[in-house]
């Protein structure tokens, strides 16, 4: 379960991305995030991972209070992130990349040297097999392409054994084929593994197709919560505006 109250985040320069926001959302369930740039969609996601702190409210998982904890390290590691620019080692190989997913849980002096273990090696092969990739394990990151550095994020991701996942527009800059790819392999991890996904999207179609439940921001605030077919034209122009057109991604 994670539970968020009365979040608010007001930057330096005064804006306020966050606006007294609360919010559930059940072990297992993926939902997506929607709303225009500057919605604070991307806030919301980095205040539950503390890579941006909150100007006040809570946040807790399964209890345990996020905005409070000292010990970020635990936390994060019960914590998947997936970024829209695939936040990889670009000089370093696919594989080094995956075996970054389990920094969390060795000791500072093996994470600084990057040390694994046989087990921690084996697993990231097989993390990297999930998302087809297991032939370039040996290549740099910046040699991939797009949707394959996504898949390499996808793969760091599963090697942390996350409880949840952070997916910040992580199909924005891919075409549509590639873009349903990364979205089936966050669907499985969803479905066969357990793992609660929040996912910012900018196409209600990608919504209606994978998320079990919609959240739409507004200047910070929820202007729409519930199932994805409840999102008719009306609601639609309330969430982009009245100019606004349904974009599909087939």
């Amino acid at each position: 379960m994670l539970q968020i109250e009365n979040l608010t985040k007001i930057y330096p320069n005064g804006t306020r991305a966050l606006d007294n926001l609360s919010l559930e959302v059940p072990k297992g369930q993926f939902v997506a995030v929607i709303g225009l740039s500057g919605s604070g969609k991307s806030t919301l996601l980095r205040c539950i991972n503390r890579l941006v702190e909150p100007t006040s409210g809570r946040i807790l998982l399964d209890g345990i209070e996020v905005t409070e904890a000292r010990d970020l390290r635990s936390i994060r590691r019960r914590i998947g992130m997936i970024f829209q620019h695939f936040n990889l080692v670009k000089r370093a190989t696919v594989l080094t990349n995956v075996l970054s997913g389990r920094l969390g849980y060795t000791s500072p002096i093996s994470s600084m040297f990057h040390i694994f273990g046989a087990q921690d090696t084996a697993d990231a092969r097989a993390c990297l097999a999930r998302v087809g990739l297991s032939e370039k394990e040996s290549q740099r990151a910046d040699a991939l392409s797009g949707g394959q550095q996504q898949r390499v994020g996808i793969a760091r991701a599963l090697m942390q054994k996350p409880d949840l996942i952070l997916a910040d527009e992580p199909v924005a800059s891919l075409d549509p084929a590639t873009a349903h790819s990364v979205l089936d392999h966050l669907e499985q991890m969803n479905k066969q593994d357990g793992m609660t996904v929040l996912c910012n999207l900018h196409f209600l179609s990608l919504a209606r197709r994978y998320a079990d439940r919609v959240i739409a921001l507004k200047a910070g605030r929820i202007v729409f919560d519930g199932l994805p077919e409840e999102i008719d034209d009306a609601r639609f122009k309330q969430i982009y505006g009245e100019e606004a057109v349904q974009v599909e991604i087939a």
